[in-house]
């Protein structure tokens, strides 16, 4: 009697187990039936951005934009709700290859030696992404293949 009652407990741990693993891989914006025309939207609301100074914190046209800055306002435009931070969008989208990468994908850098992923870009296809640089430049358009961002690009990501 005693035995089964350890199986039927066994059972149920197993099943609570599951129900909150696969609870957690809802927790993610993550979003893999988005259409090809939110991708276009991010990628247009992100060109229109094309010239607008950098600024540290920055998150909107008029007072300028930090890198992720520019990721969160681009997917907002597109009606895509993507976390602050580059860290956090680290963190928050789906890991891809060099080669998996499609416009409107994420892709990762590091910049800084204390930090896996300190910089993100938007992927624009063949090889280019657009970006907010750093401080005294503008939002623009740069290249994988560039020496400076081939030798510190860590990876790509998905946020839909």
């Amino acid at each position: 009697m005693h035995l089964k009652g350890q199986a039927k407990t066994g059972w149920v741990i197993s099943i609570l187990l599951l129900s909150l693993l696969l609870g957690a891989c809802g927790s993610k914006p993550y979003r893999p039936t988005s259409q090809a025309g939110e991708r276009q939207e991010v990628i247009e609301a992100a060109r229109n951005m094309l010239g607008v100074p950098y600024r540290y914190g920055g998150s909107s046209p008029s007072r300028g934009f930090d890198c992720s800055g520019l990721v969160q306002y681009a997917h907002s435009q597109a009606g895509i709700e993507v976390p602050r931070t580059t860290g956090e969008q680290y963190r928050a989208a789906l890991p891809l290859n060099r080669q998996a990468l499609r416009p409107g994908d994420l892709v990762f850098f590091r910049t800084h030696k204390h930090r896996y992923v300190s910089h993100v870009g938007i992927y624009l296809g063949k090889g280019k992404f657009i970006h907010a640089p750093s401080s005294g430049k503008q939002v623009s358009i740069a290249s994988l293949k560039d020496d400076y961002w081939r030798k510190r690009y860590t990876s790509g990501g998905r946020m839909f």
